[in-house]
């Protein structure tokens, strides 16, 4: 089985390509070589390589940078996939489409299940919800949030960076959500490609947090792996003191449930998972 990875030097593109299943032909590209801003490029890819699957792990991700550059957003988010998913129904391949929380409004009051409603509050959101509407329903669209992984840059790396630089951390603690280790993130995408599933599909690590919770597990997650030479205080604020150009989902919880019941996958907590990429860090 022929399978294309966008973004494969990304944190999502590394641990889908580490985890392949044996009898899958990964073909990686990356931004180096493929420009998912210029359709041409992309059709002409596609239609060299034939592959069976593409994981579209490739995405413009600058959140804040979006609200100046939409249209840039949606040329990679939207416009690469609407040529992807045109051409894969031309030749028989399947499109699995990697999605966000952002497309929703983050005021349920529950968590947000894959047929909820779609309210994006940012540029970005527009453009990946935008995505999901071009991968059309014969895709897999695998929703995610609060993704952290080896080799990649979120949240995790920047706290790590944070806390060795200053004496003080501060971080936002009303926006709520679920971290997601891109390792269980990979597992579940090639479980549902496996078996041949279609149609919209959240995936997160189990349990909830705030932005601060997160923060204050990593540095202590970190002390105990020797990643850390010293804590530092860890200060909440709300939203409204650190504010930035694109608006976030004060609430980006992602039921997953549907998912791991399809594919038979235990409930993981996002602690155990951030000790797993931690652990990769150290080795």
């Amino acid at each position: 089985m022929k399978i294309m990875v966008t973004g494969a030097a990304g944190q999502l593109g590394r641990a889908l390509i580490a985890s392949a299943p044996p009898s899958a032909n990964i073909i990686p590209t990356t931004r180096d070589s493929l420009d998912l801003a210029d359709p041409s490029a992309v059709s002409r890819a596609v239609s060299e390589i034939r592959p069976d699957i593409v994981v579209n792990a490739g995405a413009y991700v600058a959140v804040d940078r979006a609200e100046s550059e939409e249209s840039l957003a949606y040329a990679i988010n939207a416009g690469a996939v609407e040529v992807l998913a045109g051409i894969l129904r031309e030749t028989g391949g399947r499109l699995v489409q990697v999605s966000t929380d952002f497309v929703f409004s983050g005021d349920s009051p529950r968590a947000w299940q894959p047929g909820d409603l779609r309210a994006p509050l940012s540029a970005y959101g527009r453009s990946k919800a935008a995505g999901e509407d071009a991968a059309g329903e014969d895709a897999i669209i695998m929703r995610t949030a609060w993704v952290h992984g080896a080799g990649g840059a979120n949240f995790v790396t920047t706290m790590l960076r944070l806390m060795r630089e200053r004496d003080e951390v501060r971080v936002v603690c009303d926006q709520i959500g679920a971290p997601t280790w891109t390792g269980t993130l990979a597992r579940a995408i090639w479980g549902l490609v496996e078996r041949d599933a279609v149609g919209t599909w959240h995936w997160s690590d189990a349990g909830v947090a705030s932005w601060y919770d997160f923060a204050l597990a990593i540095q202590e997650e970190a002390l105990v792996l020797g990643l850390l030479d010293r804590a530092v205080p860890v200060v909440p604020i709300q939203t409204s003191e650190y504010p930035t150009p694109a608006t976030r989902p004060a609430f980006s919880l992602l039921d997953s449930s549907a998912t791991r019941q399809a594919l038979g996958f235990r409930a993981i907590h996002w602690r155990e998972t951030l000790r797993q990429h931690l652990r990769e860090v150290t080795a």
